[in-house]
């Protein structure tokens, strides 16, 4: 038998210098989430209100009539032009930009890319884009984290932990959600379960949610009340939750393909291509101005009870066309919050149908909205593990842990079954370059 390659070794006295700069730079990236989310904040003033303000608010009251579908569509116009004139870099949403520079890049990034990434996608959200804050906060982090790197001559091994923690830190700082936020280092990013690793991404990721809950928000980013606990005999239910959630994530992906294609055959230059979504987008806004915008106060009342299965389903619908759409013609983008808000509206919608059919109330429907919202997330990005956790941190329903543990599990095989690629991975087997379908081992012992 072969013997088994031993992984690189970051020595102890390294070890402790990438976990300071790393805790570091967490601190850093609760700062950096609280300017970007300032940014998006004034920019929707000005865009849909015509006001100088950076107070949090939705596009969904504004009064501009039909005029709001020029909104997003002078947004896209933006972007393309800091995509041409800039750096091609800032298209995508976030994540799988991150992975590439890990995977194939040596976990360089172009430092032009730390101004125009959160620049670009605050024009996006802030003038109605369907994407969240968070998707730019972990491409920030992320950037920052490899420049340090870059910086300080660091090997290729330690450019990738500072990346890693970056990104897990911005999450963190978004999300309020420190260990889902190094699940999902670790499930995207690192692709090792490694203390060399493990220690500075979670050093990095505590500190940016110390920080939050003194500069942003101490309490979960979805304040709902308490969901009920799920019955032994749910089981069953919960794990056809997850099957409706992994084949809806393989249609999803499919879909975000197909549509990708069409944006690429237009006749136009790729530069406005980003302006050509964002006018589907605006229409879709003009039809319901809740499609603007990251949507986490949708998010909010569906886990609270504020909507009905078919408003919930309505909803979930709009945003996915208009996510699509966006995320197909390439524009600076985010993943986490349109995804969260499709998947509580479908899980939702499935409790509903579920009750109806079998004449039962397995199914609770805020509690199969949380669910609902992890698996469609896990299974659609591959990180089941974090997808959980964020369900978990984000509400503190910490008692949701079986459902949610049988769902995403559900969801996520799945779509390994049906499909080798995820809304991450997508884009590189379409140019045949491999990911990583596991995690390296660990050294072995000597």
């Amino acid at each position: 038998m072969p013997a088994m390659a031993s992984a690189p070794r970051l020595p102890p006295r390294r070890l402790l210098v990438v976990s300071a700069l790393a805790t570091a730079l967490g601190g850093l990236m609760a700062f950096g989430a609280k300017a970007i989310l300032w940014l998006i904040a004034a920019i929707t003033n000005l865009s849909f209100y015509g006001r100088l303000s950076a107070a949090p608010i939705t596009p969904t009251h504004h009064h501009l009539g039909a005029w709001v579908i020029l909104v997003p569509t002078a947004g896209g116009i933006l972007v393309g032009l800091m995509a041409r004139y800039g750096s091609r870099g800032i298209q995508g949403h976030g994540i799988p930009e991150a992975m590439e520079q890990v995977l194939f890049k040596e976990s360089r990034v172009e430092p032009r890319i730390l101004a125009l990434k959160p620049l670009s996608t605050a024009v996006v959200i802030g003038t109605g884009g369907p994407f969240g804050a968070e998707g730019v906060v972990i491409a920030t982090g992320g950037a920052l984290g490899s420049l340090i790197g870059q910086r300080l001559a660091a090997s290729p091994l330690e450019r990738k932990i500072l990346l890693a923690a970056g990104a897990a830190a911005g999450l963190s700082a978004a999300f309020g959600a420190p260990i889902a936020a190094v699940l999902l280092a670790v499930e995207l990013l690192l692709f090792e379960f490694h203390p060399r690793s493990l220690i500075p991404v979670s050093l990095a990721s505590a500190a940016a949610a110390a920080l939050r809950a003194k500069i942003l928000s101490p309490g979960p980013l979805f304040a709902i009340p308490p969901v009920t606990t799920a019955s032994s005999s749910a089981f069953l239910p919960y794990a056809a939750l997850g099957l409706f959630m992994g084949l809806l994530a393989v249609a999803v992906v499919g879909a975000v393909a197909f549509v990708e294609r069409g944006f690429e055959r237009l006749p136009i230059h790729w530069m406005w291509l980003p302006a050509a979504g964002a006018l589907a987008i605006g229409l879709l806004g003009w039809s319901d101005p809740r499609v603007f915008g990251p949507g986490y106060d949708l998010i909010g009342g569906i886990l609270s009870g504020g909507f009905g299965s078919e408003q919930a389903v309505h909803i979930g619908a709009l945003k996915l066309a208009a996510w699509i759409l966006g995320v197909a013609s390439a524009t600076s983008s985010g993943t986490l919050a349109p995804l969260l808000l499709i998947g509580a509206g479908a899980g939702l919608g499935f409790a509903r149908v579920f009750s109806t059919v079998f004449h039962a109330a397995a199914l609770d429907p805020r509690l199969a909205a949380l669910v609902g919202l992890a698996a469609f997330f896990g299974g659609i990005s591959g990180a089941f593990l974090s997808a959980m956790m964020l369900a978990i941190e984000t509400t503190w329903q910490a008692h949701a842990f079986m459902p949610l543990l049988t769902s995403c599990s559900v969801s996520y095989l799945v779509c390994r079954l049906l499909s080798n690629e995820n809304i991450m991975t997508q884009k590189f087997a379409r140019q045949g370059r491999p990911v990583p379908a596991g995690y390296a081992a660990d050294d072995p012992p000597s």
